[in-house]
């Protein structure tokens, strides 16, 4: 409990690929026993965050301590969907210790930390702190970067490229809203990198909030909990373009789902996940492969032209036969050429 009595809450925010999900698996795997509840938002139509989360394979990480939204981005569906679910896990017999709120990497924080104001919220809950997530190499390749110095001379000289694009206003919000900031994947940049990465997001934090790196989303649940920052009575510090009433659209965004059979090559599907996304400007490709002869089901993630690949767990026995990839990218991106290419 926070030091008010009250059940912490922590708003996990950042942008697409930034490593959310890892770091929350991170968070069960070290609880130390710990009763969390969490509220998982993504934007696309497949679970894939949930389905990461409810299979991590800890002890006390049941189905019902995991209530995904999709019905949109949460800060645009805040009184329909988010307080119900807030609500719903307060109102629980025995309510949990700690609630973890795994945005969409296109949501905006501020909305969510707003909503611990209402009512029904405030006496029984608080924001203890706002984390965001930052993929290193992503925005040191100036992909969702608010112009870094390291790059800011290259995309000038590129007129192919948006200078005042959504994603740059998105990244704004979410680290002007943080309480901390995780600079993740770090071990994919190299040291003057990085501290060029140090400096610039530090001239878009609010005073005394801190940077700490990681790498895979490896971090001690020590330093992401218990910054008792009380968000929700600090809102006029974190400053969002929003402020003055306009509506946060997400017109700029495509998701798709798509379906095939098993893949023989998975490192030939990389290579079609790779070519789509350069040539096609998706953003993230996430999604579970049946690799025939395995027994486990491959994850797959991919960030621009970076793809990870795992096994995680054994496929259930109804669960075998399809691949499914959720596939993000800028509004008009041609659907159908994508979906036939990754198919193969």
């Amino acid at each position: 409990m926070a030091a008010t009595g009250k059940i912490p809450a922590t708003v996990i925010t950042g942008f697409l690929g930034a490593g959310k999900t890892s770091l929350i698996r991170n968070m069960i795997e070290r609880s130390g026993g710990r009763r969390f509840a969490f509220i998982i938002n993504e934007f696309g139509d497949l679970g894939v965050d949930r389905e990461l989360i409810r299979d991590c394979g800890v002890e006390g990480c049941e189905d019902d301590d995991i209530i995904e939204l999709t019905n949109g981005c949460i800060c645009c569906t805040v009184a329909d969907d988010f307080l119900p679910a807030i609500a719903a896990l307060l109102d629980r017999p025995e309510p949990p210790e700690h609630i973890i709120i795994e945005t969409s990497g296109l949501a905006l924080p501020k909305p969510l930390v707003k909503a611990f104001s209402w009512p029904d919220v405030r006496t029984r809950a608080t924001v203890d702190g706002v984390v965001a997530v930052i993929d290193a190499a992503a925005v040191a390749a100036g992909r969702f970067a608010t112009d870094p110095a390291a790059v800011q001379a290259q995309r000038e000289a590129d007129d192919s490229l948006d200078h005042d694009s959504p994603l740059e206003e998105l990244f704004e919000e979410q680290i002007g809203c943080a309480d901390l900031v995780v600079l993740n994947k770090v071990d994919l940049v190299d040291t003057d990198t990085l501290d060029a990465l140090r400096a610039e997001i530090a001239r878009h934090l609010r005073p005394a909030v801190k940077i700490v790196t990681a790498t895979g989303g490896h971090l001690d649940p020590a330093v992401l909990l218990g910054l008792d920052a009380a968000a929700e009575d600090d809102l006029d510090s974190r400053h969002s373009h929003h402020d003055d009433g306009h509506e946060h659209d997400h017109d700029d965004f495509t998701s798709i789902v798509v379906e095939f059979g098993p893949v023989v090559d998975p490192d030939a599907l990389e290579s079609r996940i790779k070519d789509v996304a350069g040539r096609h400007d998706i953003l993230r490709v996430k999604g579970f492969v049946d690799v025939p002869g395995k027994a486990m089901r491959l994850v797959v993630q991919g960030v621009g032209d970076r793809v990870q690949r795992y096994f995680d767990r054994p496929w259930a026995a109804n669960e075998r036969g399809t691949s499914r990839l959720v596939v993000i990218g800028h509004a008009g991106f041609d659907t159908t050429a994508v979906s036939r290419e990754l198919a193969g």
